[in-house]
């Protein structure tokens, strides 16, 4: 039975950390995740952070630099490997879960808070979905935690200087994504409109900002040089009227877990109401006025994911004084383990791939996991339309697909079929080669033949990917052109394109 007094003044030092049990529930999610990571294939966007690994740059079309370096560091660490680009979300997962217990210890919470926040944490969908996949959100969330821990840590002790720090961390999160500002900026109003405002005063708030710009300078100046392509980007991924009536409902389901609601509503409404938080009523407005933005702009729920993981951590302390009775903790165990289960099967490849294809019905069970099978079996189909040509034109043939996930499954998979060079011209992959000019033949993949036909002289269905699982690409054909009508470096802007699939 949970102890009442669960709780210690904020003003005080914080309890101590119960380290054991908060490190074999981080270590558990790592230890899962690490076990998992080879299983099925590369997802969507890990074919094109591996290639772009191999393309360093200071910002892409649509990301900063951040992820493909790390995708290349953990290849040349570990191998080329599906595995080799899963140890560093293994690993950050763990970390997050972690940060989830420092976040209620900063709170007052004891023993129990600290071990159901790390729970909590470890649980949620987002945090479980991150450590299997290498994706701009798996830095993110670790970035957010982070912050979220100084930005309480700073108001209990009044240790000004941690703003350093904050702004650091900032700067290091904007070169994966520049989603920290949304979090910096909800931070802000509510410093403005509930306080405390005295920690804005001094130097080292105005030097943090400095701190932060200065280290994301490189990514802002390579996008402002290029005309902002990451806004354009931004647009194509904004939804309607019905993505904002389903804000609620999405965060809630898809990105935590809707079995877990009781705590970060109880996070929430703790914020406003309990006297001894006062303090931190910054975090729910910050919260609240993120939110109600990303409704108006029809953002992306996910963009929510970092500040609603902390918020976990946060009830966490509340729900953990409520658990007074055998019945209470029975209740919020079953809880925490329908959401683990829930997460694992829909995010994390504990299931064959054929169960996920079985229930094309329900279009969020599996998409993840079938968005990580095919590849190989697309760049056989590819090969055996190559094969099949005449050795001349084998000679001079290149391979074109229609978006960066189809060219880096044909990067990673192609040579070991003998494949030419692979192209596309989505977002930054358009960047990464165009086929030099004695090229006459290309094999393309995905592109509606209405477009190609204005650009080669003839063009003809030569293929179709065939594969008895409901991915993306099934059915899509594979097309042979021949003779370009002009050189590839006026062809190219015909065939780049930004956006999503």
């Amino acid at each position: 039975m949970i102890p009442s007094g669960s709780v210690v003044p904020s003003r005080t030092a914080p309890p101590p950390l119960f380290r054991l049990p908060v490190l074999l529930v981080s270590a558990t999610l790592t230890i899962l995740a690490l076990t998992l990571a080879g299983r099925h294939g590369y997802y969507f966007d890990e074919l094109y952070f591996r290639v772009a690994g191999n393309h360093l740059d200071w910002g892409y079309v649509d990301q900063p630099p951040m992820v493909p370096f790390l995708a290349w560091a953990q290849i040349q660490l570990f191998g080329d490997t599906v595995f080799a680009l899963r140890v560093l979300p293994a690993l950050i997962a763990g970390a997050v879960v972690l940060l989830g217990a420092l976040i209620a210890r900063e709170l007052g919470g004891r023993d129990h808070a600290q071990l159901l926040a790390a729970l909590a944490t470890a649980t949620s969908m987002v945090t479980i979905s991150s450590s299997h996949i290498l994706h701009t959100f798996t830095v993110d969330l670790l970035v957010w935690q982070v912050s979220i821990w100084c930005l309480l840590r700073l108001v209990r002790t009044r240790d000004t200087r941690l703003w350093l720090v904050v702004g650091l961390v900032a700067g290091v999160g904007m070169l994966a994504k520049f989603l920290p500002l949304l979090l910096f900026g909800g931070v802000l109003v509510g410093f403005l409109l509930v306080g405390p405002r005295q920690l804005l005063k001094g130097w080292h708030f105005p030097c943090a900002i400095g701190l932060g710009l200065l280290v994301a300078a490189p990514a802002f100046l390579w996008q402002a040089a290029r005309g902002w392509p990451q806004l354009e980007m931004a647009a194509t991924m904004s939804g309607d009227g019905a993505l904002r009536l389903a804000f609620l409902p999405v965060l809630v389901v898809f990105v935590v877990g809707p079995l877990l609601a009781p705590f970060w509503l109880a996070a929430v409404v703790g914020l406003f109401r309990r006297a001894e938080w006062e303090q931190y009523r910054f975090l729910g407005v910050a919260f609240l006025s993120a939110g109600l933005l990303l409704v108006i702009v029809a953002g992306q729920p996910r963009y929510l994911s970092g500040l609603l993981t902390a918020l976990l951590a946060v009830g966490a302390v509340p729900v953990a004084e409520w658990l007074s009775t055998r019945g209470r903790q029975v209740t919020v165990g079953v809880l925490l383990a329908g959401n683990a289960a829930f997460a694992v099967v829909l995010t994390m490849p504990v299931l064959p791939l054929d169960v996920y294809g079985k229930y094309p019905e329900f279009p969020a069970f599996g998409d993840a996991q079938l968005g990580q099978a095919g590849w190989p079996e697309l760049a056989e189909h590819v090969a055996d339309v190559y094969h099949s040509l005449p050795a001349d034109e084998r000679e001079r043939a290149i391979v074109y697909a229609h978006n960066y996930s189809q060219a880096g499954a044909l990067d990673r998979y192609g040579p070991e079929h003998g494949l030419p060079p692979v192209y596309s011209g989505h977002n930054s992959y358009a960047d990464f080669g165009v086929p030099a000019e004695p090229a006459s033949v290309a094999l393309v993949f995905g592109v509606d033949p209405e477009v190609l036909h204005p650009l080669f002289a003839s063009c003809e269905t030569s293929g179709a990917f065939d594969i008895d699982l409901a991915v993306l690409d099934v059915g899509e054909r594979i097309l042979v052109c021949r003779d370009p009508v002009a050189p590839w470096s006026e062809l190219w802007p015909e065939l780049r394109w930004t956006g999503v699939f």
